[in-house]
């Protein structure tokens, strides 16, 4: 084993966030790593500062204060590595999902195969599509390159022609780009990243290569047309978003050199930490990472070997969340609340939101309406997500959140929740998971810098998983229910605890129940559905699975799934004060 792993090199991770720019410092303690303390700052990426710099060393600061520890020698310079007096830190991994969502153009030959991967592939980065060309495409050449020009794209993603298939068609489009990027001011010109027919890469260099900013070329996303892999030109993307960055914001090449050249896109960071834990523990169901941020919401899940990043800048829940407004309406969001709120106020907090993303709910009012927003929210990313989620997840019929075990969940509406009931309950409504699943916080928003930090160190994101720096929630059974009545018995549950404590409970449909378990204890949970209720092992099938305590113990959730509000209003915000009041809310 390299002498660095068993000494132990102390980790200094910073992210910089859309609200709140963190300096988090790993050490070795007992032998093993552990995540020590954070400093945090506002971040400033915006106006009037526009450097995000300004922030990172306000958060450096901060742990300083926290550590004693200092991070800067006397000329002002990072201590990298540390110093023979404990200053300082071996390692500096760093995440970035501040700013704004990239403006990109996708294009590709078919709308089924080539152009919806290229699609798919802006998907796991903080981008907004403004223009797609495609070969069904009726504009004339002129017409395209116009399209182009006023659109004013940061990034091009170029797809097109199976591996030693259509070649014609992708030149005219490269012709069309390059002619486009050409007329486009010098410092106006878009990156791009070639994902096609690995034929025409030379013919691409030749037409592109002069007239943008940066041009990437990765494997064919679309290699043959029954075979989509993202994963070569999702990793080549990663790499080119901090160069994108540069055109906002001041201070990320400063960063960028810090870590070593390997500052990540935090969505990104996160699904290599998620990829990587299921590699590890092998997971059968597969594991879900969720992140509902103020700059998007994404989505990594990972099962044997294939892997899917989401991101969503149009739910997070920041400085875009008046924009939510365009694929949802005030009413859905208004269903969620537990509170009598008019849909007028609803409406002005969207605004005041996005307009002050920093801002934390002052009122009860506020909170209701937060965490409205948030269950609305996920409900959306869940669906958009649905459709990229690795093949061979098990789910129990179409259209319900396949079985993942455990589901990993960040950000801070879900973290900063005044009691940890309210955040499951969020949870629970907005995600609607299935089957048996362990829900876990990640309560000090680790898991994207603990996959930045993995090159560098792959012990460190193993040993910080295991370390108790994440919350276990709760372990959850949410039954899939067909044509139940309410109020019909539809499981029965017996859990036996190490200690030689019994309790049983038969559950009805549309009940939340919440059995505990004292943190840490162990015990074996059998079910027996009743009424063809699924709980993972089939319809009406019965099973027995091992559970260890946690926060809230085993919360079952028999609402049924999709979940059904009732449509009179008195009615519904009864039910939400029910529920809250089950999980401690």
């Amino acid at each position: 084993m390299p002498a660095s792993l068993i000494e132990g090199d102390s980790l200094l991770a910073l992210d910089v966030g859309s609200v709140n720019t963190r300096a988090l410092l790993f050490e070795v303690v007992d032998g093993r790593y552990r995540f020590i303390a954070s400093g945090q700052s506002p971040t400033t990426a915006f106006a009037p500062v526009r450097d995000i710099g300004v922030g990172v060393h306000e958060a450096l600061e901060d742990l300083e204060r926290v550590t004693g520890r200092a991070f800067f020698d006397v000329d002002g310079q990072l201590i990298v590595p540390s110093s023979p007096e404990g200053n300082g830190a071996d390692l500096l991994a760093g995440t970035v999902s501040a700013g704004p969502a990239v403006k990109t153009v996708v294009t590709g030959l078919l709308n089924d195969v080539s152009l919806k991967s290229a699609r798919n592939l802006a998907d796991t980065s903080y981008t907004r599509v403004v223009e797609t060309i495609g070969l069904n495409d009726r504009r004339r050449p002129d017409e395209l390159i116009d399209a182009l020009i006023r659109a004013q794209p940061e990034l091009i993603l170029v797809a097109g022609g199976t591996d030693g298939g259509a070649s014609r068609s992708v030149q005219k489009m490269l012709e069309v780009i390059g002619l486009a990027c050409y007329l486009l001011p010098e410092d106006k010109r878009p990156a791009v990243l070639y994902a096609g027919n690995k034929d025409l890469t030379d013919e691409a260099s030749a037409l592109l290569g002069k007239f943008t900013s940066a041009l990437q070329f990765s494997a064919n996303i679309r290699p043959s047309l029954d075979v989509e892999d993202l994963s070569p030109a999702a990793n080549t993307l990663a790499r080119m978003f901090p160069d994108i960055l540069k055109r906002h914001m001041k201070g990320i090449e400063e960063l960028r050199v810090w870590s070593g050249g390997k500052l990540l896109p935090s969505a990104y960071a996160q699904s290599r930490m998620v990829r990587f834990l299921s590699q590890v523990y092998g997971a059968a169901k597969g594991i879900l990472c969720v992140d509902l941020g103020a700059s998007a919401a994404s989505f990594a899940s990972s099962l044997g070997g294939q892997s899917a990043l989401s991101v969503f800048p149009q739910f997070g829940i920041g400085e875009n969340l008046a924009g939510l407004l365009r694929h949802t309406s005030v009413e859905e969001i208004a269903r969620w609340l537990y509170l009598d709120i008019p849909l007028e106020a609803v409406r002005d907090y969207l605004y005041r939101k996005t307009l002050y993303p920093g801002s934390i709910p002052a009122t009860k009012d506020e909170l209701a309406i937060e965490q409205a927003v948030a269950r609305q929210a996920l409900h959306l990313a869940t669906q958009a997500a649905m459709p990229a989620f690795p093949k061979g997840l098990r789910a129990a019929r179409r259209g319900l959140l396949p079985y993942f075990e455990p589901i990993l969940v960040s950000g801070g509406t879900l973290s900063r929740a005044p009691t940890l009931g309210q955040t499951l309950l969020m949870l629970l409504d907005g995600l609607q998971p299935t089957g048996i699943t362990t829900i876990v916080l990640d309560q000090n928003d680790l898991l994207g810098v603990l996959g930045a930090a993995a090159d560098a160190n792959p012990l460190i994101p193993v040993q910080v998983f295991v370390s108790g720096a994440f919350l276990n929630l709760a372990t959850v059974i949410s039954p899939a229910i067909h044509n139940a009545r309410y109020g019909s018995a539809v499981l029965r549950v017996r859990l036996e605890t190490d200690g030689g404590n019994e309790s049983r409970m038969e559950v009805r449909f549309g009940a939340l129940e919440v059995i505990s378990i004292p943190s840490g204890v162990e015990g074996r949970l059998m079910l027996q559905p009743l009424q063809r209720a699924d709980i993972g092992f089939g319809p009406g099938r019965s099973g027995t699975v091992k559970v260890v305590g946690g926060t809230m113990g085993v919360v079952i959730d028999a609402r049924g799934r999709p979940l059904d509000l009732p449509t009179d209003p008195v009615r519904r915000r009864e039910l939400f004060k029910k529920w809250l009041w089950t999980v401690g809310g």
